[in-house]
Order: structure tokens, then sequence, then C-alpha cells
């Protein structure tokens, strides 16, 4: 085991590397625990308990999270010195989210006659597919990215730190709710003028989902720059510049409208 300097550990840029911890693709996580005393089980055992879940102060994260996403960080931050871990130890953010995604799918549902099962289905894809699924996976690829490509280099003084899955899931979640009141909610109140194959519904919806990704892609990048042993974090901001670059070619060669893309793909439409 690398040799630490006490003061490293004190200012929270460094902690001692567990031997023996177990991998996820390669990575080194934290050995089944969310924080210093909580287990996977027990975080997920949370979202079974209302009066575990601290709805108030979830509620202001997600109002950070659309003015000014630096302060939900800067609250990691101060997680990180006083609890000892990155990620969240309580679940509430995720089961508001998945209440949000079901009243989403029911709002499509009932917009475009969909049966009992069709909405089930439209909540199924919401929440599963798009914000379980893909979350993990976008989480997978940014852990690889920073623990591969960011890590700076080691200092003589400090371990190397593990990086922290659920920490890189809890950064998807951030970046997944202004995401979601864009292509979900603000989409589902502008289908009049959106749901069209006329060059102007076209723009305005693809423009709304380049910036929705740009922004999804914004809070990835403020999610990793907190961390001390992650450097250039404005590489999550590729994305975006290639899902721009796409929709353009999409706007203009073959006039693909990504709203009506989206509402055929996720409801009984089709």
């Amino acid at each position: 085991m690398v040799p630490i300097h006490p003061a490293a550990i004190e200012e929270g840029i460094a902690e001692p590397q567990i031997m023996g911890q177990p991998k996820i693709l390669g990575i080194a996580t934290s050995s089944g625990v969310v924080g210093p005393h909580m287990s996977f089980g027990e975080y997920f055992g949370r979202m079974l308990r209302y009066t575990q879940m601290d709805f108030d102060y979830t509620f202001a994260q997600m109002v950070y999270l659309c003015f000014s996403p630096q302060k939900v960080y800067q609250l990691t931050q101060y997680r990180k010195r006083t609890k000892g871990t990155w990620s969240r130890d309580d679940p509430c953010f995720i089961v508001v989210q998945a209440w949000f995604l079901a009243m989403a799918g029911w709002a499509y549902g009932i917009c475009f006659g969909e049966t009992w099962g069709a909405q089930l289905r439209t909540f199924f894809y919401f929440f599963f597919l798009h914000f379980v699924v893909l979350g993990f996976c976008v989480s997978a690829v940014s852990l690889i990215v920073a623990d591969k490509y960011l890590r700076k280099k080691s200092s003589a003084h400090g371990a190397v730190q593990p990086m922290e899955y659920l920490y890189a899931f809890d950064v998807h979640c951030n970046a997944f709710f202004p995401l979601f009141l864009l292509t979900y909610v603000v989409q589902f109140l502008a289908l009049p003028l959106l749901y069209s194959e006329t060059l102007l519904a076209t723009l305005l919806a693809n423009l709304l989902h380049v910036f929705a990704v740009a922004y999804y892609c914004y809070v990835v990048s403020l999610g990793y720059s907190p961390l001390p042993f992650i450097d250039r974090a404005e590489i999550f901001m590729a994305p975006a510049v290639l899902f721009a670059i796409v929709a353009v070619l999409l706007t203009v060669i073959t006039r693909t409208n990504l709203t009506i893309i989206f509402v055929e793909w996720t409801t009984g439409v089709l």
C-alpha cells in the first residue's frame, strides 16, 4: 500500500487505498458500502422508508440543478468532508425522479389515447430504459473515461483514490433532471407546436433536444470537476458537440423531427 501524508487525508484530497477492493469494469470501488456505515442493501432499503428520506433537501437540489448546478457539487464536496463519501447516502432523489417519470408517462399516455397496458409500457421506457439502463451505461462509460484517461498523476504523498460507481450514477441523476424537464415536460406542453413535419417544428424540436443534451453533458462535466484526482472534466462536453452536429444534419438533410421520434418510440403511436 502506498504511504499517505496525514495532511492529505485531513484536507480530503487523499484517502487510504483498501487492499482487495472489488472492481466494476476493472475500476476499484468501495467494498460494498455507500458511505462509511451503510451497505448497498441498506441504501436500497431506504427507498421503502419514507421517514428516512430528506425530500426538502432533494427538491432544493433539483431547483439548484436548473438555475445553479455548481451549488449541488459544492454540497458534494461538503458531504465528502463530513461523511467520507462522494455519493449520496439518501435514495430520495431516485424515488422522486421515478415518480416524476411515472407522471410523465401517464400524461403522454392520456395525450395519445393509450390503453393502461400501453401506459405501463411507456413508464417502463421512461424509467427503466431512459433513466436506469441508459444511466448505468453512461455512468460506466464515464467512470472508465475518468479513471483511464482523466486521472491526475499520483503524487508521492497520496494513494490512488477509488472511483465510486454510485457517485457516477449520482452525476447521471443530477444531469438527467434538467433533461427530463426539457424533453419530457416542456416538450409535452409544446407538442401542438413541435409534433409536426414542418420545417419550423423540426427546427424548434431539434434545438430543444440539442439544448437538453448539452445541459446534460454540462452537469456531468461539473460532477467530475470537484474530484481532486480528475483533470480536464470538460471532456464530457464532447458528446454534446457530436449530438449537435448530428441534429443539424438531420434537420437540413432529412428533416427528421426528434420530437416525433421520441413520441413514436416511447408511446403507443406506432
